[in-house]
Order: C-alpha cells, then structure tokens, then sequence
C-alpha cells in the first residue's frame, strides 16, 4: 500500500496510476481534510471521508471518480463532516440502507405475522403478490418509490382490469404500513396514489339469458362445477363460502346452511330452496367427503372452476357474465318478484347500519318465501321460453 499526499485536481488524478496487484494506493487532499481516493490494482477510483466517529476511524464512500468530480467530492466530504459534528453518522444510516431487508423478505414476514393471523384471505395476498410484485423481492424496501408503484398500478390496470390494480395497490399500501410498524423508518411509497375508479358493477342473468343457461349448465361433463354453479345461483352466497361448504353446515330437515364465518366476520344462515336441496341430496348420496364440493387442491375442496365458466358461457351464447353474478341475479330476481331491500339483504348476508336493526326483527320466513318465489320465477321462465314453438 502506497500513500500520497496531493492538492487533488482532475489531472492529478487522472494521472495516478493503478496499485500494485494484491494492494491499494491513496491519495489524500490537502485542501480538505479526510478526502482520500483510493486507487485499485484495476485503475478504479474512489472518494471517502476518512473520520473519525463515535471514537471508531470510519470510511465513508462518497463516489466514483470521474463520475464524482473533485469539487463535489470536497463538497460532500464537507457536509459529511457537518453532519458528524452535529452528532449524527452518515456511516450508520448507509449501513442501515445495506443491512435493510428486501421486499421478498418483509412480504414473507407480512404473510407470517399479519396476514395469515389477521386474514382469511391470506392465500389471495400470497398468490397476487406472488403474481404481479415477484419482481420487486431482491430489491431494498427503501429501493422501492413512488414513481415505482404508480407505474405498476397503471400497468396492471391496462393489462388487468381496474379493480385487479386496486386491490394490488391496497396490498403494496398495507405491507409498507405494517413495515413501518414495526421500525421502519422510510415513507411508504404507495401514499397518496389515487384508485381508479371503478364502475358498480349491475351484471345478472337477464330473463332471455336463462333458458340458455340452463341447457348450457345441464350439457357441463364437470358435475362438481355444474352443481357449484347451481347453488351459487340458488343460494346467492359468496363464491368462497360456496367453494368451501361442507356437510356439517347443512341442516336437511330445517333445509337450511349455517356459514359460520362470512366475509363480515359474521354467522349466516342461508335459506336453500327446494331445487337447492335436491342438488345436496343426490350430492350426499354419493359423498366420501366432508366437503360438498371436494377438490383435488391443497384446500381439499374445488378451487375457482373458471374453465368449465368459460365453456357454460361460450355455449350459452353469454358474455361478460362473471360467478359472483350468479350472487346478484338472485337479489334482482328477489326485487323482481316483490322483496324488499331488507329482505333481500337478509337473505344475500348483506350488513351495514342502517340495515342492522331491521334485519334483528326479521325472521327466516319471509326470507324463505323470497328466495323461493325468485328461484321459481327463474324455472318458470326458463320453461316458459323453452317450451316455446319455434319458427319453421
């Protein structure tokens, strides 16, 4: 190791030559204390502040020479300095910057310790960050900006769907909140980026569209989808409730499934209707399983069937027709054969505050009725046209 002391100019430096193999030269400014360039056996060229902090000698990089200029490297040199002075350690919160976890392991810790604890739609986290954030997982957290995520939300919006990109921002929001509770110190980079704004979405089977449907579900080589389909139309429950019923929530004698943990955290009772309960029955005959819909996944039960949708759909003659409109075209039906909101609510499992106190009143009854004369109306519909002559 060789050591000079130099008044630094560009050709100075420019001129210093590589270091010996296996050593390293440096150079020393005489105009401000603590610069140093350090000189490898390759030719490279770097800045540091050589000082010392909290009674330990430090190196702290500044740059690359030429890329870093002399005048800048005196500046940041001197403003190191200042900083140290004041009683802070810009050695400390660079080592901070590199010692600081990537993206891939703050989401494993966010799965472990909040999500999987605090979510049942934990798995929906995994696999959508999985999906569109995988790239981010060797980066530093605080690598990760604004500009970064803004992107991302409008490519995931062209590309995906509106309500897909906002659903992924509010997960980037709440993983970078949940870092910031527990210590740190950077600015979540998906604040203040504003949703889209997405459309209520009013989709159900028109009365035209049921005749079709119907011939198209019976036609499915997929019994367990066919059927899954069925009761999502009949029952009106959410999709994951539906993917996921078992056999111990069904009441045949009272004609009745009792979900015990819905997506508002709370117990619903659900009305099935004659036509509903006949599908269970046959099921049951025929079960080895706890599930009602059993699956060959980790789950134990069927997963989200979108390939045998996709055939019902292209054979019925029936476009943009999502499941969980299967949901909403129950509660029309109720609202087209005479329920009102609040039984209709009650019977989808809907909750909100002006709501709750009517629906403590109500009992199944009404409930019942409702839900009947909506599956009725929609056979009978669908018969009705059936039964139709065509034209020769």
């Amino acid at each position: 190791m060789a050591s000079f002391e130099i008044n630094f100019t560009k050709a100075a430096l420019t001129a210093a030559g590589a270091a010996a193999k296996g050593k390293r030269d440096y150079y020393y400014d005489e105009r401000e204390k603590g610069l140093v360039l350090a000189v490898t056996p390759a030719g490279g060229k770097s800045f540091y502040l050589y000082k010392r902090i909290d009674g330990r000698p430090e190196r702290l990089l500044l740059g690359k020479f030429p890329d870093l200029t002399v005048e800048n490297a005196r500046k940041l040199a001197a403003s190191a300095k200042g900083e140290i002075a004041m009683g802070e350690n810009p050695q400390k919160a660079k080592r901070s910057i590199r010692d600081e976890m990537t993206f891939g392991a703050l989401f494993t810790e966010y799965l472990e310790k909040h999500s999987k604890v605090h979510k049942r739609s934990w798995a929906y986290d995994e696999r959508e960050v999985n999906k569109f954030l995988k790239h981010w997982f060797k980066r530093k957290i605080s690598s990760i900006e604004k500009a970064d995520v803004e992107r991302l939300h409008a490519k995931v919006g062209k590309d995906n769907g509106l309500y897909q990109a906002n659903r992924l921002l509010e997960r980037i929001r709440s993983i970078f909140n949940k870092a910031t509770d527990w210590g740190w110190g950077g600015v979540n980079p998906a604040a203040g980026i504003k949703k889209f704004r997405e459309k209520s979405r009013d989709r159900f089977l028109q009365p035209e569209e049921l005749p079709r449907f119907f011939e198209a579900l019976a036609n499915e080589p997929n019994e367990a989808a066919r059927d899954f389909f069925m009761i999502s139309l009949l029952a009106g429950a959410r999709k994951s409730n539906t993917l996921a019923m078992r056999w111990d929530e069904i009441d045949f004698h009272r004609a009745t499934w009792r979900i015990a943990l819905t997506k508002n955290d709370d117990p619903q009772i659900v009305h099935l209707s004659p036509q509903a309960m006949e599908i269970l029955k046959e099921r049951k005959l025929h079960s080895l399983s706890p599930w009602v819909f059993p699956g060959g996944g980790a789950s134990g039960h069927l997963a989200d069937p979108k390939k045998a949708w996709m055939r019902i759909l292209k054979e019925a003659g029936i476009a943009d027709l999502r499941i969980h409109d299967l949901r909403r075209t129950l509660g029309s039906w109720q609202a087209a054969t005479g329920a009102n909101s609040y039984i209709i609510g009650k019977s989808l499992g809907h909750r909100s505050q002006q709501s709750t106190a009517v629906y403590a009143r109500l009992n199944l009854d009404p409930v019942r009725d409702s839900v009947n004369k909506a599956t009725d109306a929609m056979f009978g519909y669908a018969r009705t046209t059936a039964d139709e002559p065509t034209a020769d």
